[in-house]
């Protein structure tokens, strides 16, 4: 039993289109149908190959949907601030979580700023960095955190914790989940967390979204196994790629192995070169991918460097069958960047869509001589570097149709222009979205043999892109199969 979607239009000629499988077996003028084919009327719309997000944050994402969003484009100022976080409802735990805040909308947070906004329940706020937690004085106290010694509990000159946890995700959830267990009320987060990605798998497939890579720094063994077993059982529809430690077990569905290990720069630790280079090495010697957290220029200098100082491992007939490695986001990069990413054979993984979210921030903090440099796509792809694009969902929105149209525009929220030169065409900013987990800038392509991982638009390309309405996806399939249908 197969599935025919007849009379779309594939680059630009309308045709018919067979999957079988986990694959496209015909593309023709008409395809013969056979007994228990299930057939889908495109009526010429387009249908292009699924959208691959190549950097989102499941973990992060999926507590979002519990949280409270206090960026910049819904707040503005203490007043708005304090109403959202005291009519904000709390999520299992008992607390209100926000997330998005900027300081464009009340300045620079701490304990004592949030007390007098919302005295009365624990309080966090996730900066939308994603690097920076604020909690109010309730918070403070049942987390232990004024007892607590941690380097990242930023203290005031007193000695008296201010309520800012830098970089303390992982010391943070573990200090929740002790809190949560009192009486015999325990909060049963993975639980929680399988059904919020099921959530999640859904929401995407209505954006054409059939494969994931997901690049949480730190995740336990536990939340790994549950993401496997989901995708296993079809409760997450997405091709599921993870990036993995160094001493990951080859269990990753794609090509058996696991994902890129992920390396998390930030500026106030960054680690010696020599540290970097070895983590780089030792993965090269195990045939993995290394994917390098860079959204400055130090951290960009110290990345390329360490692979600069890796460069020929591994072993030349062993090159094929390994990951290239990445830089990711590639906030900021000079130009004298561009020769050296591209001869050491990096790939970035951009977010576009950062500039329309955070253009007006940037246009309003960034030195005008230093606007050149953010978030370039034009420029690495004339340096020959390859190039693919990630939402950084929940750090960014999750809809990659936001983020092409901001590829080919390169306008803000407000409507002014960020960095003109570095717009793509359409099929360019398409394409950054139509690699495979293995081998993200390349587009794959609606011809037999590639994978049955297929998007149906209402209409054709660029049109569908032209407008500020939603692009409509009537359909969605994963594997062979209908994942999303908008009727």
């Amino acid at each position: 039993m197969g599935l025919i979607i007849r009379g779309a239009t594939v680059r630009g000629t309308t045709c018919d289109v067979r999957v079988d499988g986990d694959r496209i077996t015909d593309v023709a003028r008409t395809v013969a149908r056979q007994s228990g084919d299930e057939e889908i009327d495109a009526g010429g719309g387009a249908l292009i190959p699924g959208l691959h997000d190549h950097h989102i944050h499941l973990r992060a994402w999926a507590a979002s949907t519990e949280s409270v969003f206090v960026g910049p484009s819904v707040l503005s100022g203490e007043p708005d601030l304090g109403a959202a976080l005291r009519e904000a409802g709390t999520g299992p735990d008992g607390w209100v979580r926000a997330v998005g805040y900027h300081e464009s909308v009340a300045g620079s947070l701490d304990r004592d700023i949030l007390d007098g906004l919302a005295p009365d329940r624990p309080v966090r706020v996730q900066h939308r960095s994603g690097i920076l937690w604020m909690l109010n004085s309730p918070a403070l106290e049942l987390v232990g955190a004024e007892d607590d010694l941690s380097a990242g509990i930023e203290r005031s000159a007193d000695g008296r914790a201010s309520g800012r946890l830098w970089r303390m995700d992982d010391w943070l959830a573990d200090r929740l989940a002790r809190s949560s267990q009192t009486g015999d009320r325990v909060v049963r987060r993975s639980d929680w967390f399988r059904s919020a990605v099921v959530a999640l798998s859904r929401i995407a497939a209505a954006r054409g979204v059939t494969g994931w890579t997901d690049a949480t720094p730190h995740r336990d063994e536990t939340e790994t196994a549950l993401l496997f077993e989901a995708s296993a059982s079809g409760s997450i529809r997405q091709r599921l790629h993870l990036m993995q430690p160094l001493d990951a077990e080859p269990e990753d569905q794609i090509g058996g192995r696991p994902g890129p290990v992920k390396v998390l720069l930030d500026d106030m630790t960054l680690p010696t070169l020599e540290w970097l280079s070895g983590v780089v090495s030792d993965a090269h010697r195990r045939q993995r991918a290394v994917a390098v957290h860079c959204v400055t220029t130090s951290q960009l200098t110290l990345a390329v460097s360490a692979f600069e100082c890796c460069a020929g491992q591994p072993p030349a007939q062993t090159e094929s069958e390994r990951e290239s490695d990445r830089i990711e986001h590639g906030a900021v990069i000079p130009d004298g960047f561009l020769p050296l990413i591209a001869d050491q054979g990096l790939t970035v993984v951009t977010q576009p869509n950062f500039v329309y979210e955070r253009g007006d921030d940037y246009l309003s903090e960034v030195e005008g001589g230093e606007l050149q440099d953010l978030w370039r796509a034009r420029s690495l792809i004339a340096a020959g570097v390859p190039l693919a694009a990630g939402t950084d969902a929940p750090f960014g929105s999750p809809d990659p149709w936001l983020a092409v149209r901001s590829s080919i525009r390169r306008q803000t929220r407000s409507g002014s222009t960020l960095n003109g030169r570095e717009l793509l065409e359409w099929s360019s900013a398409l394409g950054l979205w139509l690699g495979d987990a293995l081998s993200p800038a390349v587009p794959r392509e609606v011809s037999p043999g590639q994978r049955g991982d297929l998007v149906l638009l209402g209409t054709i390309l660029p049109e569908a892109l032209d407008g500020q309405d939603p692009v409509d996806v009537r359909v969605t399939v994963i594997k062979g199969e209908v994942a999303f249908a908008a009727d």
